[in-house]
């Protein structure tokens, strides 16, 4: 790194070493917290001598790192999209985040981002995941690293016996993240007190479990959930704890491995291959890789808590070639109009292939990234990512996307759906045409609706 882009910044944790980017000054790799193997983290607040935080940090251990199965249409499709032509190293000391901040920031409100990747796959370096953009707009964008796989969310009874609690790894993370971002943001130019908590897919799952623990009132003043809010059919809520163990304790005897001491101890490479192949003979393996009720992150049944979230600004958004997306329309459809949200329906076909407006395409718009992509993208695509990153600055600073400009966007309110629609030829307050689905399709948890 060159001396006329580098800057050294003195924080209550050391000296940091970053770089200036496009007019942004950006932090990576920023080690948050430390974690052994399926032990809960223990979070970092001290850096002996300088921190060199001017290259991304490592991801944590995942199937793709040795099981890319690009032959797979759709895993060659991701890759693609979010991956060809970068480097990732991948380690067990993974928990570390990317801080991008305007130039001069000063108590500038913060984004704090959740990648997705079905709690088994995916990090904070992949493409879209800069902050150039809304750092421009004033806004401090944060992008974390968490446990996902087999390392995020094993469950056990020696677990259980030495923390009172069981599983859950990556959302502790989580938890642990943001905890760290509300102690330290203020050394990078960033107001603890207006934290807007973001993510995606698996990300946005996540965020909404976050908000229906009421332990985590204060942590965070806004939620903005992308292709992953409300509950999910039955048979993909989270389990018990207990009831998954049965699971790992079969992965276990696959891998040869006596017991947890033995599978702390295997090597990464034998671990996931164990489990590559494991999952090839059991059908529960998605929902088991994935957060549990645990009573202390997730304290109850989703159904139970959901009835009760956080009280606060709520934007909540999904495609229109979204996973499931009927049912994604639907769920999300009631979370917001229960919350008062601001909802969106992103309904824009990607240009270049015929797969539309597929799940996570809203990313590349809403960072401001779509240069960056092979895709040959147009003019509307261009105005619809300026409007995109203008209503999210504008709700993670106040709460409201609104401003000059910008059609009006109007939240849910008095139990009234109302829903801002992104088109291939305007942007208007609107209706998707598949929205009547039946309440059953969620209380009886129908694969069907899937």
């Amino acid at each position: 790194m060159s001396e006329q882009n580098s800057i050294i910044i003195e924080t209550a944790m050391g000296r940091i070493c970053g770089k200036i980017t496009d007019g942004c000054r950006e932090f990576l790799g920023i080690p948050y917290a430390k974690a052994e193997r399926f032990r809960y983290a223990v979070p970092i607040h001290r850096f002996e001598g300088t921190l060199d935080a001017s290259s991304f940090g490592s991801a944590c251990p995942q199937y793709r790192q040795f099981f890319p199965h690009l032959d797979n249409p759709e895993r060659l499709f991701y890759h693609r999209e979010f991956r060809e032509g970068l480097e990732f190293h991948y380690d067990e000391d993974c928990l570390n985040l990317n801080i991008f901040a305007p130039i001069d920031a000063v108590h500038c409100p913060v984004m704090v981002f959740i990648h997705g990747g079905g709690f088994n796959s995916g990090c904070n370096q992949e493409e879209p995941f800069r902050g150039y953009e809304l750092a421009k707009r004033g806004i401090i964008t944060v992008f974390i690293n968490y446990r996902v796989g087999i390392f995020g969310y094993l469950t056990h009874e020696e677990i259980q016996k030495e923390y009172g609690r069981d599983g859950n790894f990556g959302l502790d993370d989580q938890l642990t993240a943001l905890r760290w971002i509300k102690a330290h943001i203020a050394d990078f130019g960033g107001d603890p007190d207006n934290i807007t908590l973001a993510g995606q897919s698996a990300g946005a799952i996540s965020i909404q479990y976050l908000c229906l623990n009421q332990n985590n009132a204060g942590l965070f003043q806004k939620v903005l959930m992308m292709s992953g809010a409300g509950q999910f059919p039955k048979f993909a809520s989270p389990k018990r704890a207990e009831d998954t163990r049965e699971y790992w304790l079969a992965l276990m005897e696959y891998a040869g491995c006596r017991n947890l001491q033995e599978l702390r101890a295997l090597g990464i490479p034998a671990l996931l291959a164990a489990q590559e192949h494991f999952k090839q003979e059991r059908k529960d393996t998605t929902y088991v890789t994935m957060p549990v009720v645990d009573g202390y992150l997730i304290t109850a049944p989703i159904d139970q808590l959901i009835q009760k979230p956080l009280t606060l600004p709520y934007m909540i958004g999904y495609t229109s070639n979204d996973l499931y997306a009927p049912l994604m329309a639907y769920i999300g459809n009631q979370f917001g109009t229960q919350n008062n949200a601001y909802l969106y329906y992103f309904d824009i076909d990607a240009p270049g292939d015929t797969n539309g407006a597929f799940h996570s395409c809203d990313l590349r718009y809403f960072f401001g990234r779509l240069t960056q992509s092979w895709r040959p993208y147009r003019r509307r695509d261009y105005e619809v990512s300026a409007q995109m990153m203008d209503y999210a600055a504008a709700f993670v600073k106040s709460g409201d996307p609104n401003g000059e400009g910008r059609p009006k966007w109007h939240p849910c309110h008095n139990g009234k759906t109302n829903i801002l629609c992104f088109t291939k030829k305007k942007t208007a307050m609107g209706k998707p045409s598949y929205l009547k689905l039946s309440r059953n399709m969620i209380t009886k948890g129908n694969p069907k609706a899937q």
